[in-house]
């Protein structure tokens, strides 16, 4: 499996597992990876609450230096075995722009590779973690009135992420642009957001960006796909747009999971 895999978490993750660095090197290096990237999610901006149940979504903003630290004392130890890169998997918060832009003009320069996500979507009564959970997504479903335009409000807050101008240091990649088909099998929509899908698309194409191509939906019960599906990814295939696989890993056992179900043709880079 020679890969490079650009989504991993970490022990720092507070909803992931508490595996080691070292686990998911050792685990990496196993596997006959190239490289990876440490994409902890990183911690949420001033002056927003997390509306998850154990507010676990990011991690600590006293544990960052840390974490950065550890992760380049690896870089040394294994310079000769794999390729580690220093990252974050940023989320993009509408409303919160400012603030995002403070982090990482704070936090951007000690970073080689990060990505830009979407879980948290706006609504009038106050934002909702879109992927927590199917009845989080249900109750979301009651609140916008239907899976359309749950979908409709994702792309939203997706096309806005990629045109902020969060400055020198906003990542350049997106990650997961089907998050919100998590729970497809439990809330199908049958009118999928297809012209809003290629908007992102080419918006993507047009920014030079890259795109997280995410295998962790595979393992997903109520998703069992990767995010994005294949037609997403022959379209972003037809716009070039570079392709960066992501294991989305919270345990070291989880690298390199859902990499059989991508699609063979897609030519994959490294961030």
């Amino acid at each position: 499996m020679n890969i490079y895999d650009g989504h991993v978490h970490t022990p720092y993750c507070p909803h992931g597992s508490k595996d080691e660095f070292r686990a998911y090197v050792e685990q990496a290096i196993q596997l006959g990876m190239s490289g990876l990237t440490f994409t902890e999610h990183a911690p949420l901006p001033d002056g927003f609450i997390d509306p998850t149940p154990e507010k676990d979504s990011g991690m600590e903003l006293q544990s960052l230096e840390s974490y950065i630290t550890q992760i380049e004392n690896l870089k040394c130890e294994y310079k000769d075995d794999l390729v580690i890169r220093t990252g974050l998997e940023v989320d993009y918060i509408e409303g919160f722009e400012q603030e995002t832009h403070r982090f990482l003009d704070q936090f951007g320069p000690y970073l080689d590779d990060s990505i830009l996500s979407v879980h948290f979507l706006k609504t009038p009564s106050g934002y909702h973690c879109m992927d927590y959970s199917p009845d989080v997504f249900g109750h979301l479903l009651t609140v916008l009135g239907s899976v359309e335009a749950l979908y409709a409000l994702y792309y939203r807050t997706l096309h806005k992420s990629i045109e902020a101008k969060l400055g020198q240091y906003k990542p350049k990649r997106i990650g997961h642009i089907s998050l919100v088909m998590k729970f497809q099998h439990k809330y199908p929509n049958r009118h999928l957001a297809k012209k809003e899908i290629l908007q992102t698309l080419d918006q993507i194409a047009n920014q030079k960006l890259q795109l997280d191509y995410n295998s962790s939906g595979v393992m997903k019960p109520l998703c069992r796909e990767p995010y994005p599906p294949d037609w997403i990814i022959e379209e972003a295939m037809k716009r070039e747009v570079q392709l960066v696989y992501g294991s989305d890993a919270h345990r070291a056992k989880d690298l390199g999971q859902g990499f059989e179900q991508l699609k063979k043709e897609a030519p994959l880079s490294q961030p």
